[in-house]
């Protein structure tokens, strides 16, 4: 079960040129509302960007959203966990819970999920705040991570897993997020 002292959202390429290649972008509006989540909840944040200069920065939604806890990683490597500096920023949140979520699922979400696992982290994969630019490429990507041993999960199971009841007091705020 997840929980907010133990856990660490990991958003992988949600940049401007990837979301303007999917079909139909039905994950900038959730991933905004988890990163918003994230704040509220006080769980720390790493975005990736792979290389930005080519594929353009984070979209708008997400950096409106960012906190003192959100750190920008930039890489060229498919997963971020072979960029150099990357592990070190990782293992100082000390959180073992990774949840994480991006584009393509098949390839940098994919690659970075693996490397996790290998790594000793726990992973829930965020379906609905996942995508590739096709269908076919998208499930097959989950179902090799699915294999590997990641959960999948989604937007609404990682906010109430995380607040646990509705006591928890930023219930009304995270349940905002959902209305």
């Amino acid at each position: 079960m997840l929980n907010t002292e133990n856990s660490l959202i990991l958003i992988v390429d949600l940049q401007e040129k990837l979301v303007n290649m999917l079909e139909t972008d039905t994950i900038s509006g959730k991933a905004a509302k988890l990163l918003k989540a994230a704040g509220i909840l006080g769980i720390p944040c790493i975005i990736s960007e792979q290389y930005p200069k080519g594929l353009g920065s984070t979209i708008k939604e997400l950096k409106h959203e960012t906190t003192d806890k959100t750190v920008f990683f930039e890489k060229t490597a498919f997963s971020a966990m072979q960029e150099s500096g990357f592990k070190a920023v990782l293992k100082d949140f000390k959180r073992k819970n990774i949840i994480i979520c991006g584009i393509e699922a098949h390839v940098c979400v994919y690659q970075t999920v693996a490397d996790l696992i290998a790594e000793g982290y726990e992973v829930e994969i965020v379906q609905d705040i996942t995508a590739s630019r096709n269908e076919f490429e998208f499930q097959i990507g989950m179902e090799k991570m699915k294999q590997l041993g990641a959960k999948i999960t989604s937007l609404e199971i990682v906010l109430f897993e995380l607040i646990k009841t509705s006591k928890h007091p930023h219930f009304k705020e995270i349940q905002g997020l959902i209305k």
